[in-house]
């Protein structure tokens, strides 16, 4: 079992410069890299460390299989004005995900809306980031995803894996920072299985089934050869937003829904993104003067026992977001391994040098 006292605490700016070495050594260009690197440890910061550095290993794995493709850019398929259709062409999504908010940004304010359908992507990653994006141009949106990959959640009433964690996000502008609603539909993302599984850690009850469809706490389950399934949230009501995801993540994206077990998983996603201009409705002055009433009000609850109090959408990441800013961004001894090893695996020693011998 692993501990506190086994994780080693890395400073953001050191933990992007390693991670853009090594994807550039894969094959990425320095730009390029860095963007991705950089979105991915935000995550960390942010606390979400399953959308965090420990994808880098995948992602070069899918790199080097043709699976995700260096160098894309965001191509427009279907154009008619406020509705438009994107191809991200299997390009990083942190690249794509930016240049289809962008496009998308651009539109709601010159139309009032857009509805953006992006397909083809290569893994998104934090979902909230786009949300993010667009609220940092003064505007609200709404993100259904899904994800063609392997299948790795149980439909309610089912007991195998058939659907993805299809996230679902909703971002609103303010100040001083934007109120950011963001998760799978899972009860988990896998990535924080995949946390748990390299922390040697087990899950709590309720989130997993095993490869008979028995309740396990046991994370080993999803990285078996014959892998268990993550359990919908809130049960049947989880399950419904999940199946809209994927319809209209999916299908009103131009992409795919998942049907299938693909294995090796391509972790490409689909998204389609709602972006409109929130004072086109309501004035910017009463929005934020109805979100700090509806905040007070929720505020002024008494905290649970033994817990911190109410916090709105989006602020417990910006709290994290200090803390790990300050001490570093905790790693686990599977995570830096993986590191090494991809690493290692294009020829680089960003990592070695980053954190010393194994």
């Amino acid at each position: 079992m692993s501990d506190a006292k086994s994780e080693t605490r890395i400073h953001a700016d050191s933990l992007i410069d390693a991670g853009a070495a090594t994807l550039t050594t894969a094959g990425c260009t320095a730009a390029e890299a860095r963007t991705v690197v950089s979105a991915l440890v935000e995550a960390n910061l942010f606390g979400h460390d399953s959308h965090g550095i420990g994808m880098l290993p995948l992602y070069i794995e899918n790199l080097l299989a043709g699976r995700a493709r260096a160098g894309q850019s965001a191509r427009i398929t279907s154009d008619h004005g406020t509705l438009v259709g994107i191809d991200g062409q299997r390009g990083f999504g942190q690249v794509i995900g930016a240049q289809a908010m962008d496009i998308a940004i651009e539109r709601a304010k010159a139309h009032g809306v857009c509805i953006a359908g992006l397909s083809n992507a290569h893994h998104l990653a934090r979902i909230g980031r786009w949300a993010e994006q667009c609220a940092a141009a003064g505007l609200a949106s709404v993100h259904f995803v899904n994800v063609v990959s392997k299948p790795l959640v149980a439909p309610w009433g089912g007991s195998d894996a058939r659907l993805s964690t299809d996230p679902f996000c909703v971002g609103v502008p303010h100040a001083p920072h934007p109120i950011i609603l963001d998760y799978a539909t899972s009860m988990v993302a896998m990535g924080k299985v995949r946390v748990a599984f390299e922390a040697e850690v087990p899950m709590a009850e309720g989130l997993l089934l095993d490869k008979h469809g028995h309740p396990t706490r046991d994370p080993g389950v999803m990285f078996d050869s014959a892998i268990g399934a993550l359990l919908p949230f809130g049960q049947h009501k989880g399950f419904a937003l999940s199946v809209m995801c994927e319809i209209l993540g999916g299908a009103l994206s131009g992409g795919q829904v998942q049907d299938r077990h693909h294995d090796p998983a391509p972790l490409i996603n689909n998204m389609l993104s709602i972006v409109f201009v929130p004072d086109r409705l309501v004035s910017r002055e009463a929005l934020a003067a109805q979100i700090q009433q509806l905040a007070a009000w929720l505020r002024a609850s008494p905290p649970r026992a033994g817990g911190t109090g109410v916090y709105l959408p989006g602020e417990p990441e910006r709290v994290t977001a200090r803390e790990r800013s300050q001490k570093g961004i905790p790693l686990s001894p599977g995570t830096r391994d993986a590191l090494r090893a991809c690493a290692r695996r294009v020829d680089a020693t960003s990592f070695d040098r980053l954190f010393g011998d194994p």
